[in-house]
């Protein structure tokens, strides 16, 4: 196990950051270091990426960052030369996973399907995408079946449901909408950083 998946398992919560600009993404992530949440998965669709997690690496130096919603070869090479520790996909992309691998930036595989979580796994730490849709239950399916699976659910899954969803079988999980889009978002990331300190539990 590569030292950067051992730190997403140890964080087990795991914040994804979205944006509209540059700047709220840097604000946030601030907000999540100085918490103590030093793994964080930006994304490829937030506007002028490569400089802001040149930022953040920069500034904020006890950050392992990822980058997420990779899923094309060069976006790859774009990350990697910006800092990017790991990489993200939310569904099936051979090419970037093969130039991730060339690289050795390690590459989190998303999918759905049985099928697509199956193949995902084979390579490691695999993302199911969009969780919310099957829920944990869902996720107990998967792992009736893929017991070996080491499974991140992302994509609507609530802060206060994180210990729901290791309980039901993932290894980690990623939150996004219900932590940058919370109306308090101090409240938010104090939540988050209480879930990272007891794994989980409720």
């Amino acid at each position: 196990m590569s030292t950067v998946e051992d730190a997403i398992l140890r964080q087990r919560a795991i914040p994804v950051v979205r944006a509209s600009e540059a700047d709220v993404a840097f604000a946030l992530c601030e907000r999540l270091v100085a918490a103590g949440i030093t793994v964080i998965e930006l994304t490829t669709t937030i506007p002028g990426w490569e400089e802001l997690l040149r930022a953040v690496n920069r500034d904020l130096g006890s950050a392992i960052v990822g980058m997420g919603t990779v899923v094309e070869e060069d976006a790859v090479g774009r990350a990697g030369a910006a800092g990017a520790r790991f990489l993200v996909s939310p569904f099936p992309a051979p090419a970037a996973r093969a130039a991730a691998e060339r690289d050795g930036i390690l590459f989190i595989g998303g999918g759905f399907s049985p099928g697509e979580i199956a193949d995902a796994s084979r390579h490691g730490l695999c993302k199911l995408f969009p969780a919310h849709l099957g829920g944990p239950v869902y996720l107990k399916t998967l792992r009736a079946i893929l017991p070996d699976a080491r499974i991140m659910p992302t994509g609507g899954v609530r802060l206060t449901d994180v210990s729901t969803w290791l309980h039901a079988g993932a290894v980690a999980v990623g939150v996004g909408s219900d932590l940058y889009g919370a109306p308090d978002l101090d409240e938010a990331v104090a939540e988050l950083a209480r879930q990272v300190t007891q794994g989980g539990e409720a």
